[in-house]
């Protein structure tokens, strides 16, 4: 196959994960390559992602690399055959492309944990509350690029809203109720989303109160996006110079127990939802 224009996110995750199972078969570039009948540089290629590689390679690849897992298999023949051309594609060219990354990396998501202590989460967020947050930010965007941001973000809502809705699970703290980034108003607004949505049998809002005794886990924060099979889940976090789409074993079993955490010592789907309503009436 050629070469890409452009490599996304998922593209080089596939050519990581074959690099994984090549790396833990103790082989070398060189000689998966001769066992592929091709040389380094394209098995670099397509480990980097800058190569396509079909679903008989794929195939060839695992079968070297004594890899016995299907759903694994599986998983990594359909990221590599599957052409899905989504609605993010629109802003290719547009918006920087970690946005393009994360919408694509949702879409394929089968399930979606979200950590948040400052600000309500994206998929949470209202139109004005979005439009504060992303125009923020030093310098200022331009009106038209604030518009493009602003609309991705909406329109990334699908995945809860739409006709296949992923399980999504949220647990935010008092801090990010409280903070307004615009007037009452809009402070109520954000409420009432949040609220609605809470009501979905595929969405559960969890509350950490400020009055929690011992609460140490404020950096924490995270989006955690689970794959086909686990070896596949992705970390996504704000990182000073973008953002960062973290996969290594290690860290995701890291995170899953940072989730875990938070999830236990937040209120309950209920009485979270009571809390959000009696702050809705204060302000």
């Amino acid at each position: 196959m050629a070469r890409r224009t452009y490599v996304t996110a998922r593209q080089e995750r596939l050519g990581a994960e074959l690099r994984k199972l090549r790396e833990a078969a103790g082989l070398k570039g060189r000689e998966a390559a001769a066992l592929l009948g091709t040389d380094a540089g394209r098995l670099s290629q397509i480990e980097s992602g800058v190569a396509g590689v079909s679903e008989e390679t794929v195939r060839r690849l695992v079968a070297h690399y004594a890899c016995t897992d299907p759903e694994l298999i599986g998983a990594l023949v359909t990221m590599a055959t599957e052409r899905t051309h989504g609605w993010w594609e629109a802003y290719r060219g547009k918006l920087p492309t970690a946005f393009l990354d994360l919408s694509e990396l949702e879409y394929h998501a089968t399930y979606y944990w979200d950590v948040s202590f400052l600000h309500i989460p994206g998929l949470l967020q209202t139109e004005e509350y979005a439009r504060r947050i992303l125009g923020h930010r030093v310098p200022e965007l331009p009106v038209a690029e604030l518009d493009l941001r602003v609309q991705h973000r909406l329109e990334r809502r699908v995945i809860l809203e739409g006709a296949q809705p992923t399980p999504y699970t949220a647990v935010i703290h008092e801090a990010a109720l409280r903070i307004r980034v615009g007037d009452r108003a809009s402070a109520r607004s954000q409420l009432a989303r949040i609220i609605e949505l809470s009501e979905g049998n595929h969405l559960t809002v969890r509350i950490v109160p400020f009055d929690l005794d011992e609460f140490a886990g404020a950096d924490s924060a995270m989006v955690y996006v689970g794959g086909v099979v686990p070896k596949l889940d992705t970390v996504v976090r704000d990182a000073p110079h973008g953002t960062a789409f973290i996969d290594s074993a290690a860290q995701l079993d890291c995170f899953r127990t940072l989730f875990h955490r938070m999830e236990a010592v937040s209120l309950d789907p209920k009485r979270s939802r009571d809390f959000i309503h009696k702050l809705a009436k204060e302000v």
